[in-house]
């Protein structure tokens, strides 16, 4: 058996080696075997669609209209959205609009106010 190191995104065992690149077949992460030993500190940087750092309690804004699923209401540009929290998963941003009430958004779709 070969001595293949851990997914340094989940942590399975069943990792491969591709060439330059090892790969796990659980959450289908890829690094490379230079970085192998090197774990960054704070992997989860949120940005917005700029590429500004976002962090908790900052204020953004809309760029984008966004339909609210499941009813008639539009959050429109320029929106602008206070005390922003940061959390995991695909819609990284939890926020309260003005108006709409609780939402969850993608940073994509955001841009920080200075």
């Amino acid at each position: 058996m070969t001595d293949l190191p851990d997914c340094i995104e989940c942590g399975s065992e069943y990792t491969y080696d591709d060439g330059r690149l090892y790969v796990c077949p659980d959450c289908g992460h890829e690094w490379s075997k230079e970085t192998n030993n090197v774990v960054e500190a704070d992997t989860n940087i949120i940005t917005d669609a700029n590429g500004n750092e976002l962090k908790d309690g900052d204020t953004i804004t809309v760029i984008k209209n966004l339909k609210v699923k499941g009813s008639s209401l539009v959050v429109k540009v320029g929106t602008k959205i206070k005390k922003i929290r940061l959390v995991d998963g695909d819609h990284n941003i939890d926020c309260k609009i003005d108006g709409i009430g609780g939402m969850k958004l993608k940073s994509e779709l955001v841009k920080k106010i200075s």
